[in-house]
């Protein structure tokens, strides 16, 4: 079933490797902006009234920061204007220096069940110079007051002066607040960040100290119960997120907000990333898109091939079959060929080989050629 997905751009500040879209010192835009979103979700729900959605997801930005009668006007909204199941997977992104545990009571009464906790590092000293605006303890005081629901940690690899003990103990952290999903993230420094001026001073550990440090991570992760199901997720079973599996096997999804993607119907649309660009739109009864393509059957399968061989159990042969009318193997023969060694497959399904899931990238770029 496909998803939603709420955009919410407000941060407290921003994190020093943030290229998210996201206004720090900007809350005071949230009444306005939420607003907006509740008339976004009406706006596109005609045309979406036979789907049904299994999984909403609220990201950011920082979700938390927002007072909690926004997220469950947004809950209001959805269930009006959208066919939701009964089971749905609904996820807020939070950072543990903006909840408390009456927000957290608000968040459950407004159908939340799902709890995605930006720890990070476990170590004061590294969430400072990252620029993160809470402590290790709010991470576990979170954990504490949302008690046994369905909770997920972020985790960051590759930080400055970072420590293989830093992120071991980190993990420990994260497990010891009860959490039953580990997303681990390698730092990317990308331009105009501050962190960026950091790799460019060589203060970052490598790549090959950031791929050792993934592989001591996925062993220990393993050692603890936490399965690897795509490149940067790990789950205890049953608790991989559905959202995020809906994405990786290319399922449709609709999003809302400044900077949100969308795909339906074979299209891929994204609203503006202009705060006050995105109010005008929507105030004036206009969808806020910037880009809006119809996707060919070449960058469909690409996109197929792609997101399944980010995943651990890969391709599916005969669903790839089924959707194309095609041969994988002769759509991809090239490819194929040449990374051979870092595959394996069987009569239903292609993978890349454990040992090199990492470093997908490089493998799956010669795919990008049919």
């Amino acid at each position: 079933m496909p998803g939603l997905y709420i955009h919410i751009p407000f941060c407290r500040s921003k994190c020093r490797y943030c290229d998210f879209t996201s206004y720090p010192g900007k809350i005071g835009y949230a009444e306005a902006y939420m607003a907006c979103v509740y008339k976004e979700m009406k706006l596109r729900a005609p045309e979406l009234q036979n789907k049904e959605f299994d999984s909403i997801y609220f990201g950011g930005g920082t979700p938390s920061l927002l007072d909690a009668k926004w997220i469950s006007g947004c809950m209001n909204r959805l269930r009006e204007c959208y066919s939701i199941s009964s089971d749905a997977e609904v996820t807020i992104e939070m950072n543990p220096g903006t909840v408390d545990l009456n927000k957290i009571a608000a968040y459950k009464k407004a159908g939340i069940n799902r709890f995605s906790i930006g720890l990070q590092s476990s170590k004061n000293r590294i969430l400072e110079e990252i620029g993160r605006c809470h402590t290790a303890k709010d991470f576990l005081n979170a954990c504490q007051w949302i008690g046994k629901g369905n909770k997920s940690a972020d985790i960051l690899i590759g930080l400055k002066d970072q420590s293989w003990e830093d992120i071991q103990q980190t993990i420990d952290y994260a497990v010891s607040g009860g959490v039953s999903h580990i997303s681990m993230y390698a730092l990317t420094p990308e331009e105009d960040t501050p962190i960026y001026t950091d790799y460019l001073n060589g203060e970052l550990p490598d790549e090959d100290t950031v791929a050792d440090f993934y592989d001591q991570a996925k062993t220990y992760l393993s050692s603890l119960g936490f399965s690897r199901y795509e490149v940067s997720n790990f789950a205890k079973r049953g608790f991989e997120s559905r959202h995020n599996w809906n994405y990786w096997r290319r399922g449709e999804y609709v999003g809302f907000g400044v900077a949100a993607c969308s795909f339906f119907g074979n299209r891929r649309f994204t609203n503006t990333r202009d705060l006050d660009e995105y109010i005008k739109c929507i105030l004036t009864d206009h969808y806020p898109v910037v880009a809006d393509d119809l996707l060919s059957e070449e960058d469909a399968k690409f996109e197929t091939v792609m997101l399944a061989l980010r995943t651990a159990v890969g391709l599916d042969l005969i669903k790839y079959r089924k959707q194309f009318g095609t041969d994988f193997f002769v759509d991809f023969h090239s490819a194929i060929q040449k990374n051979s060694a870092y595959l394996e497959w069987s009569d239903n399904s292609i993978k890349i080989r454990d040992e090199y899931l990492y470093v997908q990238n490089t493998i799956i770029i010669d795919f990008l050629q049919i």
